[in-house]
C-alpha cells in the first residue's frame, strides 16, 4: 500500500513477548512506538549475492535508506509466513520458496517490530514497486558489511541489526 491507504492499516499491537493485546491503526501504531510484527526476506541469488533495495522517498520511516530486499508490516490477525509472501509478491513481484532464520524481538533497535527473517534464493527477475522501492542492487555479503561499517546511517536501524545477525551466525 502506498499513500494515504498505509494510515488506515490496522495492525495487531503485541506485548514483549509477541502476543496480541489489541489492534490499532498504522499512524497510531508508529505514533505511539508500539510493539506490532514485522517480516523481513533476505532474497539471493545463487551465485550468493543479496538483493538490497532503497527505501522510495514517500516512505513514512527511513525514506532513502538501504533495506531487506522486501519487508513489511503484519496486518491484524495475519501471520508471519504469508505476510512474507505477499510483502515478497507486492514490493519485488517475486514468488519463491521461503526459509524461516529467526525472529528478533520489537524494540527500539528494530522499530518496536517484533520482526521474522526468512531467505529465498531466486534468479528470477524482481519488478520493484515504485511505491515502495527507489533502486535495488546485488551485493556481496562482504560488499553489504563493508558499506554498513562505512555508513551505518544509510541503512535502516533494522536491516542492521538482521544482516548483523545474520553475518555471524550463517555465513
Amino acid at each position: 500500500m502506498t499513500g494515504d491507504d498505509t494510515a488506515e492499516e490496522i495492525f495487531d499491537v503485541c506485548d514483549a513477548d509477541d502476543r496480541v493485546i489489541g489492534q490499532a491503526a498504522r499512524a497510531h501504531v508508529h505514533a505511539q512506538g508500539l510493539l506490532h510484527r514485522a517480516v523481513h526476506i533476505f532474497v539471493f541469488r545463487t551465485d550468493g549475492r543479496l538483493l538490497v533495495h532503497r527505501r522510495s522517498a514517500t516512505k513514512d520511516e527511513y525514506p532513502h535508506c538501504y533495506t531487506s530486499s522486501a519487508s513489511g508490516h503484519l496486518g491484524a490477525g495475519e501471520d508471519y509466513e504469508p505476510a512474507a509472501a505477499r510483502e515478497l509478491e507486492e514490493e519485488l513481484g517475486l514468488t519463491s520458496l521461503l526459509e524461516y532464520l529467526a525472529k528478533f524481538p520489537g524494540g527500539p533497535e528494530t522499530a518496536n517490530e517484533h520482526s521474522v527473517l526468512f531467505r529465498t534464493v531466486t534468479d528470477a527477475d524482481p519488478t520493484p514497486d515504485p511505491g515502495e522501492i527507489e533502486s535495488i542492487e546485488y551485493l556481496t555479503i562482504s560488499e553489504v558489511a563493508d558499506r554498513l561499517k562505512r555508513h551505518p546511517a544509510q541503512f535502516t536501524p533494522p536491516f542492521r541489526i538482521l544482516f548483523s545477525w545474520y553475518h555471524d551466525q550463517v555465513t
